[in-house]
């Protein structure tokens, strides 16, 4: 350790032709053009029993927030987190209805002497999925290691939790339409992967920009539609959206009421649902802590600021944009959009480090159960253009 609130990263040479070993395994859509980014020659070596706690957490994490979530999710409640208004009459119905299904999140974790500590919950449209669950199982053959131990299983426990949906909504034809902010290669790619896991659960998938669906809540054209060909459009009963709810619910109020409508009458089902939006919330973090204060997987966490070293987030935002790292006085402010949002304030936790200086952040993805690692890597603030690296089981 370097000193006793950080543990020390081991690594070891990891390099090799990735965007060959991706391409081979026949996943070329699944490579972008910074794919060779994705592994800096170097690979993250941990533990069996510390890669199992890391993924124990995701599942005693995820139990706690379902746990700690008041059952008729009150006015004041759904306050308390920031939801938008003209989203609770959709989360409460998606909350209440076992048929809409939470296919995915990531949670990020901070690996202390204690054990790994919730920073975060990316739980309605996280990413990363290439990286983990295609790119760092490839750099095992690019780095002639194919007989090492590595959790990727994220691919396979989406396809599982895509069976399930299907069935869950067996009363819908099997046709999913997965969207994403067009214009974003990576974005897309996310999706791509995702509709790959989709058609093995066995969907009929089509992928496009959210800005070229066509929602109608009229007639005999209500419903989700999408081109598929020329002058050839489809209904899709099934939509997955890379579009966080809580930009749905701010900047585009006509489609939110829309797609309460359709989710309504049964038009359509969504992943991630919108009830996800509570986990996504920073103001859960505070909640937890109020539901279990001092539980070993969670940091101290308050809507007011708090004593020595802590972190301001806001309440929904993303890549690392508006923190701020307060000890005593401002020492550290990232830019961003996200200044005017509700603020939660969590104490400060150091994160493993190692002889270069980079600090590493464990994504943990929950698919049904934790199923994969990923570390991302920075001299600073990890965001979302922070290395990514793989990791090796021992």
């Amino acid at each position: 350790m370097l000193n006793k609130d950080r543990i020390a990263v081991r690594l070891e040479p990891h390099s090799g032709d990735v965007e060959t070993a991706v391409r081979g395994l026949g996943w070329d859509w699944c490579v972008e053009d910074g794919c060779a980014n994705y592994v800096p020659g170097e690979a993250v070596i941990i533990n069996e029993q510390d890669a199992d706690a890391l993924l124990e957490a995701a599942d005693t994490l995820y139990d706690m927030m379902l746990q700690s979530v008041p059952d008729e999710l009150p006015d004041a409640f759904l306050n308390v987190l920031g939801i938008p208004q003209n989203l609770w009459q959709l989360v409460r119905h998606s909350w209440n209805d076992d048929r809409h299904w939470h296919l995915y999140g990531r949670f990020d974790l901070a690996q202390t002497p204690e054990g790994p500590k919730l920073l975060e919950f990316n739980a309605d449209t996280a990413t990363s999925i290439p990286e983990t669950a295609v790119v760092q199982w490839a750099s095992l053959a690019a780095a002639g290691k194919n007989d090492a131990n590595q959790y990727s299983g994220l691919y396979e426990a989406l396809v599982e939790q895509f069976k399930t949906w299907r069935m869950m909504n067996n009363d819908l034809a099997p046709a999913l339409l997965l969207t994403y902010i067009g214009g974003s290669a990576e974005d897309e790619t996310n999706c791509a992967v995702l509709a790959q896991a989709a058609t093995e659960a066995g969907f009929d998938t089509h992928l496009c920009p959210i800005e070229e669906v066509n929602i109608s809540t009229q007639g005999a054209e209500r419903g989700v539609w999408a081109q598929i060909g020329q002058e050839q459009w489809q209904q899709f009963p099934f939509l997955f959206k890379l579009l966080p709810w809580e930009q749905i619910a701010w900047e585009e109020p006509e489609l939110c009421e829309s797609l309460t409508q359709l989710v309504r009458s049964r038009n359509v089902v969504i992943a991630n649902p919108a009830y996800t939006l509570l986990f996504q919330s920073k103001g859960m973090l505070a909640w937890l802590w109020k539901a279990y204060p001092y539980h070993p997987l969670l940091l101290e966490a308050d809507l007011a600021p708090l004593r020595d070293k802590y972190i301001r987030k806001p309440y929904f935002g993303r890549e690392g944009q508006s923190i701020e790292v307060v000890d005593k006085v401002p020492v550290t402010k990232m830019e961003g959009e996200y200044d005017q949002q509700q603020q939660v304030y969590q104490r400060w936790c150091d994160l493993p480090q190692d002889n270069k200086g980079y600090t590493y952040q464990a994504g943990v993805f929950w698919a049904g159960e934790g199923c994969a690692i990923g570390f991302r890597r920075e001299k600073g603030i990890i965001t979302n253009l922070s290395q990514f690296v793989p990791h090796l089981v021992e």
